[in-house]
């Protein structure tokens, strides 16, 4: 399948054009990642990412999240320019769910306070108290979403949450506010196969009724398949595999596995 560098309708909403990105420059370390990368993601398209280790798929979410900086190249989100800029102001206008469920949320804190913080994020801070009590309604609201019964624990610690509710309450809070881009950074690998299915199922439910633009790298090519429009297979930073609508649709788990076989024995392995 051929690579698709943009979306065959409307214009890109999130574009990484001529990324140049090196580790370890000038050392007997240094790995050559991206030359001349190009990949671009139309508003409100669902982007699934696999690819074996080093093959450049999360270098592309710490680029796009301000994580780590490019070496020469252009970083586009709804039409403006954000390379150069810190990576936290990159997490006003990005959603990120991490791997590790500890990662999403405050562990000391409470549902509720948690929640809270979300809800002010990119606000100003003054001395007044940190939880509206007028939002307590909604955050409920919003907690039934997950069908986890945690919209009457509003008062638990965070920290006593299972694994797999910490990170259905990460994917709620990284969504409360208005975001251009939603990236899941492998964000089912830590959790067992059923927790891992019910946030699969809650993403699917988020995304599609917030319409957000999304980006998920995840290893499981179940998953990988079975969710999202667009499919992404990288190796040594480049795109081997792209497939969007019917092409992606007709997409199953062992054609991945074949292409990653025929990518082994060309690499002699």
């Amino acid at each position: 399948m051929s690579t698709q560098l943009k979306s065959e309708t409307g214009e890109s909403f999130v574009a990484l054009r001529h990324i140049n990105k090196t580790f370890n420059c000038d050392s007997v370390n240094e790995v050559v990642l991206f030359t001349d990368f190009n990949m671009e993601i139309q508003k409100g398209q669902y982007v699934s990412v696999v690819g074996s280790n080093g093959s450049g798929k999360t270098t592309i979410l710490n680029i796009l999240c301000g994580s780590i900086p490019i070496d020469s190249g252009s970083v586009l989100v709804n039409g403006k320019e954000i390379s150069g800029q810190k990576e936290y102001r990159h997490s006003k206008f990005i959603g990120r769910v991490f791997q590790d469920p500890a990662k999403g949320t405050c562990p000391e804190l409470t549902i509720l306070e948690n929640m809270a913080l979300a809800d002010n994020k990119g606000k100003s801070f003054g001395l007044n108290i940190g939880v509206n009590k007028r939002r307590i309604d909604n955050y409920r609201t919003q907690l039934e979403l997950l069908k986890l019964g945690l919209e009457d624990k509003l008062n638990l610690p965070v920290a006593s949450l299972s694994g797999g509710q910490r990170q259905a309450l990460a994917l709620l809070i990284s969504t409360m506010t208005p975001i251009d881009l939603l990236i899941l950074d492998e964000h089912t690998a830590a959790l067992d196969p059923r927790s891992s299915e019910n946030v699969m199922e809650l993403t699917e439910h988020i995304v599609r009724e917030k319409k957000l633009t999304t980006l998920m790298v995840t290893h499981n090519l179940k998953f990988a398949v079975g969710y999202g429009d667009r499919l992404v297979m990288m190796h040594r930073g480049n795109i081997v595999i792209d497939a969007a609508g019917e092409d992606k649709a007709a997409l199953h788990t062992k054609d991945l596995t074949e292409k990653f076989n025929e990518i082994s024995i060309e690499d002699g392995n």
